[in-house]
């Protein structure tokens, strides 16, 4: 082997070597990696912002992988979890989504029904009503003659709610009495009541001038006495 086949041949070895040595750095490095990243798992995350007290459905997000360390333990990594659950609150888009951000939808109780109806968004609803809340509903009526008088009537103590709808513009034409024909957004509200009270709600909505709602503080459930249910204008003088 002459001097030009010896250098060749050491050129090859060292290639060689630096090959192995660079393929160990890759290997070093894929490694190091993995210890601090680990495995990947699904999480998902919101497409778009969620108002809150609204169900969820799939649609609302997008499907990730994210490395299971990087993950809280409340994370949400199946969307079985979301069955008939209600966002808590404003969740924000982009956020990942988190156990303790949803909760379950209210639900009825044994000799209950579900009933919604039609509220005046500036006079019932405000914005302040949320599922589980605990509400009174009020209704006033025309006097049907001169000998009767105007009303106010509490129809319905400690109503639950259910859920909260999208204000909803109205047609002023829509219908023939003057409270929708006056309305011009309403929330559809759903109630948890029992047969009787359910009756006097779709009374009131089909006959009276306005249904209002009012806020039970703080969850709490109220009692009426049934002296002061009804009002007239003429009791204050």
């Amino acid at each position: 082997m002459n001097a030009r086949q010896r250098r060749g041949v050491i050129l090859l070895v060292l290639s060689a070597l630096c090959a192995v040595g660079a393929f160990a750095g890759v290997l070093s490095v894929i490694r190091d990696v993995n210890s601090k990243v680990g495995p990947e798992v699904t999480a998902y995350r919101l497409k778009s912002d969620i108002a809150p007290y609204k169900e969820l459905t799939a649609d609302q997000f997008q499907k990730i992988s994210v490395p299971r360390r990087w993950l809280s333990s409340t994370a949400v990594t199946s969307l079985t979890q979301i069955r008939g659950k209600i966002a808590v609150t404003r969740l924000e888009k982009g956020s990942l989504l988190q156990a303790d951000m949803i909760v379950d939808r209210p639900a009825l109780e044994p000799g209950q029904q579900e009933i919604a109806i039609m509220i005046d968004a500036s006079t019932g609803v405000a914005g302040k009503i949320d599922p589980g809340s605990r509400v009174n509903i009020y209704a006033t009526f025309k006097a049907a003659n001169e000998k009767s008088k105007d009303e106010s009537k509490v129809i319905v103590t400690n109503a639950r709610v259910l859920d909260v709808g999208r204000l909803t513009a109205l047609d002023p034409g829509q219908s023939s009495d003057e409270r929708r024909r006056n309305a011009t957004e309403a929330v559809p509200i759903t109630f948890a009541l029992d047969t009787a009270d359910a009756q006097r709600v779709a009374y009131a909505e089909s006959f009276a001038e306005h249904v209002r709602l009012a806020l039970v503080a703080g969850g709490s459930e109220t009692a009426v006495a049934p002296g002061e249910r009804t009002y007239t204008l003429d009791q204050d003088k």
